[in-house]
């Protein structure tokens, strides 16, 4: 990868549909047969909670290959307080593209930008083999928890980066995942019908 072969910039309402589509091409068959992520993407844009100045797409010779965003989004803490943070994703790269370095520089970029306009902290679910590299380290080492988790459950899967130092010192508390990210399976088969037929395949290491 190529430094200078790309550029990041805030998506425009133009690229809703080839962004919608890079994301299915990027998640098809990917953690279960099909995917729901370009109708979760479709969905959160209208959701108050969305971030439209943290909605990134990335391009290379004027063809997108890459987007990311945020949602604001709230831990509960064992205190009483609400504490305002961010989720990310999903954020996704053109299969041909996957691991080439693209996917770090667009996640470095955007976090860059959520620490400039002044977020504390994003939580999500993720990979701690990738995200890892980009300072994401589990949520349990801050004492957040995810909501409807069992305690004795792996929760391996939830990670959490600082955006400002010490922003989750002392702080232990419920991570709240925004009602947009949940959509029903009717509603994103409904919407795929507009997309071009794509065969769903059960695949070794989909987790659902």
């Amino acid at each position: 990868m190529n430094k200078n072969d790309y550029t990041i910039r805030l998506e425009e309402k133009n690229d809703y549909r080839a962004v919608e589509n890079l994301v299915r091409e990027s998640f098809w068959n990917v953690y279960k047969p099909g995917c729901s992520e370009h109708y979760v993407i479709h969905v959160l844009r209208d959701d108050p909670a969305f971030i439209q100045g943290l909605d990134f797409v990335m391009e290379q010779d004027g063809s997108l290959i890459g987007q990311n965003m945020f949602m604001k989004t709230i831990i509960e803490a064992d205190d009483g307080r609400v504490i305002d943070v961010l989720t990310m994703g999903p954020i996704g790269i053109t299969p041909e593209l996957k691991r080439k370095g693209y996917g770090k520089a667009l996640l470095d970029y955007s976090l860059k930008k959520a620490a400039e306009m002044g977020f504390g902290a994003v939580l999500f679910e993720g990979n701690i083999g990738f995200y890892g590299k980009s300072g994401f380290d589990y949520a349990s080492k801050f004492g957040i928890r995810y909501h409807d988790l069992p305690e004795e459950a792996d929760a391996s899967f939830f990670l959490c980066k600082e955006l400002i130092p010490g922003y989750l010192d002392g702080i232990t508390g419920v991570y709240q995942t925004p009602r947009g990210y949940y959509v029903s399976d009717e509603d994103v088969e409904m919407f795929d019908k507009d997309f071009p037929p794509k065969e769903k395949l059960k695949l070794p290491g989909q987790i659902f």
